[in-house]
């Protein structure tokens, strides 16, 4: 019977494994085992693989579903030494288009350039219902307020949020329109 299923997105290579953590947890008090759909999904690290083994939480790796500790133990040195050599891999191929002129994260530059086009031209068009609320409450209004406001009024943040003062703050800022009274967020 199947008590639960966790699908975590953390990288094998990671400790803060949150997901992990509580699928361990319902597995110690339901006295289930821990299916895992692949062992160097799980971690790529020898040393995590046996602190789980310690867990007193049985696991089963389906690819290697009748594996034994011994087994456990030999493919998470596998795993960890495949993640060393890829590692190792990525730095040289880096390395050597460094070596030939190519520029690493030129893509950055531009994507960062086009994200603050996209929130100045954002903010342009929040300018004067922000106007109009600052004229209405002559300038007296938190940025809570306007949050507040701005989420009656059915606006949205340009990830389709609501509104929190710490956004209000950075629409204003970009509008050159924070005063001293309201740069502290409420």
């Amino acid at each position: 019977m199947l008590v639960a299923e966790h699908v975590e997105i953390e990288s094998g290579k990671s400790g803060n494994r949150p997901v992990l953590l509580r699928a361990l947890a319902q597995c110690r008090e339901t006295k289930a085992t821990l299916i895992l759909a692949k062992l160097d999904r799980l971690a790529r690290n020898v040393a995590f693989v046996s602190q789980l083994m310690e867990t007193n939480v049985d696991f089963v790796a389906l690819d290697a579903p009748f594996a034994n500790r011994l087994m456990l133990h030999i493919m998470a040195a596998f795993a960890e030494h495949e993640r060393e050599m890829i590692s190792a891999r990525t730095k040289a191929a880096l390395a050597a288009a460094k070596a030939r002129g190519v520029v690493l994260g030129a893509h950055g530059v531009h994507l960062a350039a086009k994200n603050r086009a996209d929130a100045d031209a954002f903010a342009d068009g929040l300018q004067e219902p922000i106007n109009a609320l600052l004229r209405k409450n002559e300038g007296a209004i938190t940025l809570k307020e306007i949050a507040l406001s701005l989420d009656r009024a059915g606006y949205r943040t340009r990830e389709g949020s609501n509104w929190a003062p710490t956004s209000v703050q950075r629409v204003l800022r970009r509008l050159n329109l924070a005063t001293p009274a309201m740069s502290q967020p409420a």
